[in-house]
């Protein structure tokens, strides 16, 4: 389940990468987004969906991960409205935050995996508390 999500994520992450990808620099709005899968780095400036990436970008990610065209989801509050009630934590579903939002991809003994962007700066895949979420969601 695990590869198939870092395949999946790699995979949109190589539709939306720019020919001409540029290396970290370090202005802070205008940074690239890194996404490092399998030892790789693949910078991102723009979005699939013709929209810059945000200073906050974890809710800009998600849009892109799932195609969603609505710019109301570059803040993480939003997705808390936005599919169906999961009903609590599963594989598959979208856990808010009230300033974070990710995509539940895996469970471990460390707890649930959760796949987002914007943490720690990057597109991430770890275990990650639930504690304090908002809501979950099925896209």
């Amino acid at each position: 389940m695990i590869r198939t999500a870092l395949a999946a994520a790699l995979m949109f992450a190589l539709s939306i990468a720019p020919a001409d990808a540029r290396r970290h620099h370090h202005r802070h709005h205008n940074k690239p987004l890194h996404i490092t899968w399998a030892h790789r780095v693949i910078s991102v400036d723009r979005s699939s969906l013709g929209d810059p990436r945000p200073r906050a970008w974890c809710g800009w990610f998600m849009r892109q991960h799932l195609g969603v065209a609505d710019r109301r989801g570059n803040l993480a509050r939003w997705w808390a409205s936005y599919g169906s009630n999961a009903g609590g934590p599963a594989i598959g579903a979208l856990v808010v935050w009230a300033h974070h939002v990710g995509k539940i991809v895996g469970q471990s003994p460390k707890g649930w995996i959760v796949l987002s962007g914007n943490d720690g700066h990057v597109v991430r895949e770890r275990p990650r508390s639930l504690r304090g979420a908002i809501a979950f969601r099925w896209p």
